[in-house]
């Protein structure tokens, strides 16, 4: 993969296999790479439970790091409106400090980092049905924002089943599956390319690179990981011509 291998910015949608698989480190990726074609990019998390205090605000590592990758620099407020302290599920963190997730707030913030941006990367929390309330989870969440999906396969022993079940769980939300990224979770696991290969065959959307475990972790490494021009043939004439449809309403 060379970094130069980019496709046009567009915003995405990033979710994983689990928690703690690398969707942050794979969102700062796609935001550096998007930022090197001098796109104006945003990352938002738009939940996020485990916190600090800090500065007279709850710090959340995912969002600070996202922020750091961005070109574009937005308030807390808008890049990730729901940050709680403890590290827990969504709906747990909230009820503990008192807070209803509203999915509509969620919605606002995002049509105005995409009304300033040329792209917006929305980072997902834990796996793809984490519930957010007692109704709304986080695939209803990603339905709304309508955005194309880039999965993030954690590779560890089971990660093919849990692989190809939340790409049947995109699908049935309506969703287009973008592309992949096996991301090295286990170090030794056994059988690395084989199951690589078992995914590849099997998920309907390309292999965007294997990210191995740096010593030094950046967004410029993972970036040089993916081959996002893959990504050309998918999106940007059918996102170009559902502007153009849009404009024409």
């Amino acid at each position: 993969m060379t970094p130069h291998s980019h496709s046009r910015p567009f915003s995405c949608f990033v979710t994983g296999t689990d928690t703690e698989i690398g969707k942050t480190f794979v969102s700062c990726a796609l935001l550096h790479a998007f930022a090197q074609s001098g796109a104006r990019v945003a990352g938002m998390k738009p939940v996020a439970a485990g916190a600090v205090w800090r500065e007279g605000a709850w710090r959340n590592e995912d969002v600070e790091a996202l922020a750091a990758a961005s070109t574009l620099q937005f308030p807390q407020t808008l890049t990730a409106p729901y940050v709680f302290s403890t590290p827990a599920a969504p709906h747990i963190a909230a009820a503990i400090d008192g807070v209803t997730i509203d999915p509509a707030q969620i919605l606002s913030c995002y049509g105005q980092l995409r009304d300033q941006s040329d792209a917006v990367v929305v980072e997902g929390v834990g796996g793809f049905c984490v519930p957010l309330t007692d109704y709304f989870d986080t695939a209803d969440l990603a339905q709304q924002l309508a955005l194309p999906v880039i999965l993030v396969v954690g590779l560890r022993l089971g990660c093919i089943s849990q692989a190809l079940l939340t790409a049947q769980a995109i699908a049935a939300r309506g969703l287009v599956l973008a592309g992949w990224v096996a991301n090295t979770v286990d170090t030794e696991m056994a059988y690395v390319p084989e199951n690589i290969q078992a995914l590849a065959g099997r998920l309907p959307a390309p292999l965007l690179g294997h990210i191995p475990r740096f010593a030094q972790s950046s967004a410029e490494a993972g970036a040089a990981c993916l081959d996002l021009s893959l990504l050309n043939s998918l999106f940007p004439r059918r996102l170009e011509s559902s502007a153009s449809a849009q404009r024409n309403l």
